[in-house]
């Protein structure tokens, strides 16, 4: 029996691989070792768990936000030896985990779109290019995070109609103090800003919240995608609830620069499982 993980900032799932078939799924707290250590992790995820506990797992593959370092992965690989005692344990970025789960053993362009966003060039087993994705202040163009940081920019600052601003308002109850307090001040102003992405998404007829998604898109396109000499061979494929909830914006932008789109996701789990079964069973 085998345990793969695709770990976020807030929710991990964990599923097992048994005689070659997905089985059972188990979701814990959140990790990410740039802000917790390998004692917290193993504390953190432990209790959530313990239905694991006692299990022969032959091999555990990891793949978390932050996981991008050997530093970083070491964390992470020392707190999950403590919990199952598994001789192989491997650790690697949430992208390896998107590009394994997106191509499969087949070389293409594999990108991440939720509340924040990332990309690279994946040749069928490893990233070979990637352009840093620099986070929600100085990039993660397309993600979450970026539409509702424009949106509520465009709101505060009057660059929408009046009819718009009243939808929002009515919608969110919050004061311009309350929004900024939010952003400044307050823990995982990330999420606080992901959250405004559905309010584009339900109010997509409004051509200003068109224009914010449709450029964001584009800006994501432009500033990563076109960087890969690759992206003119190969398609284009994304996961992450962002990219599966605008999708047809996100192909038309991809048209638009004459690239093909692949295959858009909701979550990498699933595909990510079957990767891994078609390895035990070869």
């Amino acid at each position: 029996m085998i345990l793969v993980a695709d770990g976020g900032s807030t929710k991990t799932e964990w599923r097992t691989i048994e005689d070659g078939k997905s089985g059972t799924s188990i979701f814990s707290a959140g990790i990410n070792p740039y802000f917790l250590t390998a004692g917290e992790i193993e504390k953190l995820v432990g209790k959530d768990l313990e239905s694991f506990s006692g299990k022969n797992f032959t091999g555990i593959w990891f793949y978390g936000t932050g996981c991008n370092s050997e530093a970083k992965n070491t964390k992470v690989r020392s707190a999950l030896d403590a919990l199952f005692q598994c001789s192989e344990i491997f650790v690697g970025s949430d992208l390896l985990g998107a590009a394994r789960s997106l191509c499969q053993n087949k070389p293409g362009i594999a990108c991440i779109m939720g509340t924040g966003s990332n990309s690279c060039y994946y040749n069928g087993n490893d990233i070979v290019a990637n352009v840093s994705p620099l986070g929600y202040i100085l990039g993660d163009e397309g993600g979450g995070a970026v539409l509702g940081k424009k949106l509520l920019s465009a709101v505060l600052k009057k660059q929408v109609p009046d009819n718009v601003r009243k939808v929002f308002f009515d919608t969110y109850k919050m004061s311009t103090a309350d929004i900024l307090d939010s952003v400044y001040m307050k823990p995982f102003p990330n999420r606080f800003l992901g959250q405004f992405a559905r309010f584009l998404s339900a109010n997509i007829q409004f051509p200003e919240l068109h224009e914010i998604v449709t450029s964001s898109f584009d800006e994501f396109i432009r500033r990563n995608v076109l960087q890969y000499p690759e992206s003119k061979d190969y398609a284009v494929n994304f996961t992450g609830s962002i990219a599966f909830h605008f999708r047809s914006f996100l192909e038309s932008c991809l048209s638009k620069h004459g690239l093909k789109a692949g295959k858009i996701t909701l979550s990498p789990v699933e595909d990510l499982i079957r990767y891994h079964t078609s390895h035990i069973n070869k």
